[in-house]
């Protein structure tokens, strides 16, 4: 193929197996080998290169996005996510579904999600037993759980509320590790003869809670008084500038997509970030001294903008980003990046992990240190963990918010402790990079003076 860089020169099935099995490994050896800017072959792929320098992560971010299509890059997701989800469309339709859905996202929406996310947290932890070992990412998909289906979906009890529990957690597992999770890149594998497979089981549960969702919204459209302000309502008010609202498909592609993307994303994150501040002593200490600055019962916004709350947050998501490369974009004519010109039809890919290893940029990136983050501010080519430009995660403030206050309520309330010395590491769960053993704690006990954080409005 012409105008590409260089790059591994395995068979395209050997690389995409090295690729679903061993991903971090896959990525550092080719970096170390062939550079900021190297081509890969991998099958059911289009021609495929991937960059970490920030300047060629500057310039496809700001380049025109008429240039690019990144939503046909997605196509292993539609039967997962739908076709009217924003992540596979392009173009006019992209910019109209990001309009639309932005809002509930942002500004003072947050303050209104907050309250809740602490309380669900509460509610969650309640139920751990002093000196007994618990899987953390297992409560954290828990609470992230509960914070889409009360927060998003605005669903927290009664019949649909029972049957939508155990469906999410259900199809998550589906795609816990890398030989599950292989179906989504083998077309042979999305086959519905095959009993029992993880497809089967994905697009089984995709069909219950598309029903589900679907009488949710006939309810509250035959309901107007069931409108409230969680963002399923606010995306069925929503018009664009034709004044025209979302259909129900639209709704409900968008939904599921905000319930895989984001409870998947968020436990594994807040998976990490338990780990990472338990396995560095000094980081837990620091941060305790920050959570104990604010007081009793702290207004959740005012412990969401802690700085070192805020620097721990943002470097777990710099040492194992849990998506490796941002979407691909494929070139809809020759488009030059950092001086090398490439052709029609080339993906290119922004690597989130390597970009947040450069020794150039984060001196000893293999350690933990959340200081990072406040002596220096990054440019978003720099520090990436939720994609960018057009493409940039339209939750990503929210799960922000998230990850700071169920951090935040679960260190001010219990000691906990690793319950093994060992070196967690990472492994691909689903889309995911996520720790290995799911981070085995234990409750060491439960702290007398319980703090919660308490809106003031």
């Amino acid at each position: 193929m012409p105008n590409l860089p260089d790059g591994p020169k395995a068979p395209a099935l050997l690389q995409l197996i090295e690729w679903i099995g061993e991903p971090v490994k896959y990525l550092e050896t080719n970096a170390k080998q062939y550079g900021d800017m190297f081509s890969v072959n991998m099958t059911g792929f289009p021609p495929f290169v991937i960059l970490s320098h920030p300047q060629a992560v500057r310039e496809v971010f700001t380049a025109d996005m008429k240039q690019f299509d990144a939503g046909r890059t997605n196509n292993i997701l539609g039967a997962i996510f739908g076709d009217r989800s924003v992540i596979m469309l392009d173009g006019d339709r992209h910019k109209r579904e990001r309009k639309l859905l932005m809002p509930p996202f942002h500004g003072e929406r947050l303050q209104t999600y907050a309250q809740s996310i602490c309380e669900i947290t509460q509610n969650i932890t309640q139920k751990w037993q002093k000196a007994q070992e618990f899987i953390m990412r297992q409560t954290m998909q828990e609470v992230t759980s509960e914070v889409i289906l009360q927060v998003v979906f605005g669903i927290k009890e009664g019949e649909r509320y029972q049957q939508l529990q155990p469906l999410v957690s259900e199809m998550l597992d589906n795609i816990a590790s890398p030989f599950e999770a292989s179906f989504m890149f083998f077309k042979f594998l999305q086959k519905p003869w095959i009993p029992g497979s993880p497809w089967n089981k994905m697009k089984q549960g995709n069909k219950q809670i598309y029903e589900l969702l679907q009488a949710e919204i006939d309810e509250r459209r035959n309901h107007q008084e069931l409108i409230r302000e969680d963002i399923l309502s606010l995306m069925m008010l929503a018009k664009d500038e034709a004044g025209e609202p979302m259909s129900d498909q639209e709704l409900k592609d968008e939904l599921i997509t905000l319930l895989i993307a984001g409870h998947e994303t968020t436990a594994t994150a807040l998976a990490w970030a338990f780990y990472w501040v338990h396995h560095v002593p000094e980081v837990k200490q620091k941060l305790l001294a920050e959570l104990e600055s604010c007081g009793e019962n702290p207004n959740p916004m005012t412990v969401a903008k802690l700085p070192y709350l805020t620097a721990v947050c943002q470097e777990t998501l710099r040492i194992y980003p849990v998506g490796l490369l941002t979407f691909g974009r494929i070139t809809n004519s020759p488009v030059t990046i950092m001086g090398h010109t490439f052709d029609k039809e080339v993906m290119l890919a922004p690597c989130i992990y390597l970009t947040h290893q450069r020794e150039d940029i984060y001196p000893n990136p293999k350690e933990f240190k959340p200081e990072r983050f406040l002596e220096r501010q990054y440019s978003p080519y720099e520090f990436y963990p939720f994609g960018g430009g057009n493409r940039l995660c339209i939750g990503y403030a929210l799960a922000l918010l998230e990850m700071k206050l169920v951090l935040g309520t679960i260190l001010s309330n219990y000691q906990l402790s690793l319950a093994k010395d060992q070196v967690v590491k990472p492994q691909r769960r689903g889309f995911t990079l996520a720790p290995n053993n799911g981070v085995k704690m234990i409750m060491d006990y439960q702290k007398v003076s319980q703090k919660k954080m308490v809106s003031v409005s």
